[in-house]
């Protein structure tokens, strides 16, 4: 990744900061700290900027438009990582649950769906709350473990199931299944990475 693309995309976050500072009077600080720590991520992130971007705008699609037509009795979340999205949460029925997969399938951009919605009740905030700490402590045992960098992998907990994406070697996907497995209240480990070849080493 050459230093020219890293410059050019602090500079468009840079733009977008400053296009919505004025609608978040009082937070512009935060707003360009944000604006700072995105473009760290994209800067260190496996995907193009552009995918990255563009991963951004189809999980807000997603959310938006599955939360337009089924406002109630369901809780899903959409996760996309190099244009592949996860669906998980909760819907009411089995009819919901494949019209919820063709909406994320019909975004622009989006190469596969992996619908793991399942059919039941909405979870509670609790059960939420407990899933987001899960993830937290995953996250926390990655940078412990010092095996791969953290932001290669994505984590997303529903009801005690673990789900990993991302862009990473066979070496790095066997350790973080590994961690996650491992870390307490953790059901199930479902990985969905791509992979891609080991980076050369210098000689």
């Amino acid at each position: 990744m050459s230093r020219m693309s890293v410059l050019l995309r602090g500079c468009w976050l840079a733009l977008v900061a400053a296009a919505v500072a004025p609608a978040l009077q009082g937070c512009v600080p935060l707003v360009a700290a944000g604006a700072v720590g995105t473009g760290a991520l994209i800067a260190e992130d496996r995907r193009t900027s552009g995918t990255y971007l563009d991963d951004e705008g189809i999980e807000i699609k997603a959310v938006a438009r599955i939360n337009e037509k089924f406002p109630d009795d369901t809780h899903v979340n959409a996760t996309s990582y190099n244009k592949v999205v996860l669906l998980t949460g909760e819907v009411p029925s089995e009819e919901v649950r494949r019209q919820v997969g063709d909406i994320a399938r019909g975004i622009e951009g989006v190469r596969i769906v992996d619908n793991e919605l399942a059919v039941g009740p909405v979870s509670s905030l609790s059960a939420r709350s407990s899933d987001t700490y899960t993830t937290s402590r995953v996250k926390t045992r990655f940078i412990d473990a010092r095996k791969f960098q953290v932001n290669h992998v994505k984590v997303v907990t529903e009801a005690g199931v673990v789900y990993l994406m991302g862009l990473v070697t066979r070496e790095e996907a066997r350790d973080a299944s590994e961690i996650a497995s491992t870390t307490p209240d953790v059901k199930k480990v479902v990985t969905l990475f791509e992979y891609i070849q080991a980076p050369k080493e210098n000689q």
